[in-house]
């Protein structure tokens, strides 16, 4: 079992930054991939960021709306996964959630292949 949560979510102004923030706890040694997932009102789940946790060089993964803007990043120990969102816009807002997949995923954007998840993050850029 896996448990994550996460924290830092708010509101901030277009242009502005935020940080989030997801502590794992539990069978940490079981993860394969951990994520950043967005899910607006009325639209589907969307992978935002990812990263290979049993990689070397830990390889990362976003979804083309954030490239450039947002930096996904583990601490050394593995046990919290950060996100780093800079240039926000308004259409940012979502809940955002932290994944992890503990087996090898065939297509690391859908969210259907990650088993644990956290309880969400609400962020809320205004324009």
């Amino acid at each position: 079992q896996v448990e994550l949560v996460e924290s830092g979510g708010g509101a901030v102004q277009a242009g502005g930054s935020l940080r989030l923030s997801c502590a794992a706890s539990g069978d940490t040694s079981s993860i394969w991939y951990m994520a950043w997932f967005r899910q607006a009102p009325g639209k589907e789940r969307e992978g935002v960021a990812i990263i290979s946790v049993r990689a070397r060089d830990r390889n990362t993964y976003y979804g083309d709306s954030v490239k450039g803007r947002f930096t996904i990043s583990q601490d050394d120990a593995g046990n919290t996964l950060y996100l780093l969102m800079n240039s926000l816009k308004a259409e940012d807002t979502a809940m955002y959630y932290c994944a992890a997949a503990t087996d090898v995923v065939r297509n690391v954007y859908v969210a259907s292949l990650y088993n644990y998840w956290g309880r969400g993050a609400q962020v809320t850029v205004s324009s």
